[in-house]
């Protein structure tokens, strides 16, 4: 992308995955970066998804994992988020390119009239626009400084060879072209299983994958080789030979005790090098600069003080469903010196129902929730499981656990106080009962029941605090206002508020208006806060986000130290080092990232 007047251009590093799914493209892609950003460049990153559907916004959380919220509003792949906590940086809608992107831009261009009556084909103007797009989003800047990063690491989604990926795979191979030798560095992630009755290391499967990455016209600079042991020399000579790439790039990844030491696994091996100089920036790069991802990864494995904290959710059978949630939890027990233990419990296992049907799955989910230091109850859609939820924050508020609720969450716990403390039986939101008596959460004025793609209150809205003397605002620091980003529809009815509050719920934090509740704390609780914002969105290593931070010190009875600790959480995070995040589940063995979880009967 050099334009003349001196401007730098651009390098790519592009990763693909072969011979399954799931082997973590994503944590490779991120800590390639952090690992690029150790040795002093600039660094941002692009997740291609070659599904049809034009963002993550409408998919379920069990088909793809969690939807990921970024600050303008973009509902985008999980791995974004990895790219966000790992590199520090925020991201653009934008960054996320899917089919249905591509498709849109080019259908929407060809009736303005823009390709001037020639037949629109798949080559050249998708593939065209596929590469327009990358050249466009890899300038913007990404990390809070002026001007383009040096080097954009773009994760090509899926396993080479599928059918929806072809156009994005021609693509990147016109791109590496275009680009110039150099400036373009492909990191291709294959798995060489262990066969159990043999015992060997098998080099096929990559042989067959770089053979089908090679025919789709893409050269692969570096092997980077999912297994669960170190790659035996044969075994690197062999796939050296074999899919043409010299040893020194052949690098393993193998399964580790925390996710946070992939970064080093790779420094030890020196990818850095590998990449670098495919991308001719041996000659600028200095040491990279790795101490406290070291002292990060090293600690986590030392915490033993557990802390438990049960999670009733509607999306327990996928711990990719809460990534984030599980993300900033972490966060923030590292920073307490606490081991994280996460109690699983599916919310409709706790209702009454279930006692009936099955008593025993009825009985295990009690005997988790009555275990628990603190209590989570995470957002969600649809009717099922919130008779659960409001169980869970009931038994939290009348046992003074503490507890937290995050958008449904909040929303579950105003609901639950206006049952058990007004006496409002009918108490309910218009979500789940359009005829209730008593709304308490009602649908928003600016929302559409018929579009659901995109349509809800997203991205980053100012919270501002009622009230100083309070929890959450102590949490963040003393400040007048806070920006988080949102995902709802429905909201607290502005008309119960007042019913609410003289019964001793107290409302923190509103919109600007003053009409949207964002925050709600029982004053006289130990920590029992819902926020109708998504703060774990916003959690970086180092820097836990405040309410999370809230949850585990008080589950460890240490919140009025923090409350009365200079500049929280910040403060926290200078004394405190944290670890840097990642998708666990793809690569460490259990117990993955430092968390330890139990599942509650049938829904392991």
């Amino acid at each position: 992308m050099n334009k003349g007047g001196g401007m730098k251009k651009m390098k790519y590093v592009v990763v693909t995955g072969g011979v399954v799914s799931g082997l973590g493209k994503g944590v490779t892609a991120s800590s390639i970066g952090v690992l690029l950003k150790a040795c002093g460049f600039r660094v941002t990153s692009i997740k291609i998804d070659p599904y049809l559907n034009t963002d993550a916004g409408t998919m379920s959380p069990f088909e793809h994992g969690e939807v990921f919220v970024l600050d303008d509003g973009g509902e985008v792949d999980l791995d974004l988020g990895n790219y966000e906590r790992f590199l520090d940086v925020k991201l653009t809608r934008d960054n996320n390119i899917t089919t249905g992107k591509i498709y849109q831009a080019v259908i929407d261009k060809e009736r303005r009239g823009d390709y001037l009556g020639k037949t629109v084909q798949v080559v050249p103007h998708i593939t065209d626009a596929i590469q327009e797009w990358i050249e466009r989003v890899a300038m913007i800047p990404v990390d809070g400084q002026p001007g383009p990063a040096d080097v954009c690491v773009i994760e090509l989604g899926g396993t080479i060879g599928d059918i929806e990926s072809m156009p994005f795979t021609e693509a990147l191979g016109q791109f590496s072209y275009r680009v110039g030798a150099g400036n373009f560095c492909l990191v291709h992630v294959s798995l060489v299983p262990v066969l159990s009755a043999v015992g060997e290391q098998k080099t096929k499967p990559t042989q067959h994958s770089v053979r089908g990455l090679r025919s789709l016209g893409l050269t692969p600079n570096i092997l980077a080789c999912r297994s669960t042991l170190a790659l035996e020399e044969n075994v690197k000579q062999k796939l050296s030979q074999f899919c043409h790439v010299p040893a020194e790039n052949i690098i393993t990844l193998y399964d580790v005790p925390n996710i946070w030491h992939l970064p080093l696994l790779l420094r030890d091996q020196k990818a850095h090098e590998a990449i670098l100089g495919v991308l001719n920036l041996l000659g600028i790069a200095r040491e990279p600069n790795l101490k406290e991802w070291t002292s990060r990864a090293e600690l986590c494995d030392m915490l033993l003080e557990p802390v438990r904290i049960a999670i009733v959710g509607k999306y327990t059978g996928l711990s990719d469903s809460y990534l984030s949630l599980l993300k900033a939890l972490l966060h923030a027990s590292v920073s307490l010196r606490k081991k994280l233990v996460v109690d699983w419990i599916p919310a409709s296992d706790l209702e009454d129902e279930t006692a009936k049907e099955n008593p025993d799955v009825y009985k295990a989910a009690w005997k988790l929730l009555k275990g628990s230091d603190g209590v989570l109850v995470p957002g969600g859609f649809g009717d099922r499981g919130v008779e659960g939820k409001i169980i869970a924050a009931k038994y939290a508020r009348e046992n003074r656990i503490p507890f937290l609720g995050i958008c449904l969450g909040m929303q579950i716990a105003v609901i639950e106080f206006a049952r058990s403390i007004l006496g409002l039986q009918d108490a309910n939101s218009t979500e789940f009962d359009p005829d209730t008596k008593d709304p308490c959460v009602i649908f928003m004025p600016e929302g559409s029941k018929t579009h659901l793609g995109g349509t809800m209150r997203l991205g980053s809205r100012r919270t501002y605090f009622q009230v100083m003397d309070c929890k959450s605002a102590k949490l963040y620091g003393n400040r007048g206002y806070i920006d988080e980003r949102h995902r709802h529809r429905y909201e607290v009815n502005p008309d119960m508020v007042s019913r609410l509050e003289d019964a001793g719920l107290s409302f923190t934090g509103k919109d600007e208006t003053g009409q949207r509740m964002e925050i709600v704390e029982l004053p006289n609780h130990p920590y029992y806060i819902g926020a109708q914002f998504h703060p774990e969105f916003k959690s970086r290593p180092g820097k836990p986000s405040a309410l999370f931070l809230g949850l585990i010190a008080a589950a460890c009875d240490q919140l009025d130290s923090l409350l009365h600790a200079p500049k929280i959480p910040n403060g926290m995070a200078k004394k405190i080092s944290l670890y840097p995040n990642g998708n666990a589940t793809k690569f460490a063995k259990i117990p993955t990232d430092g968390i330890y979880s139990s599942c509650n009967g049938v829904h392991a």
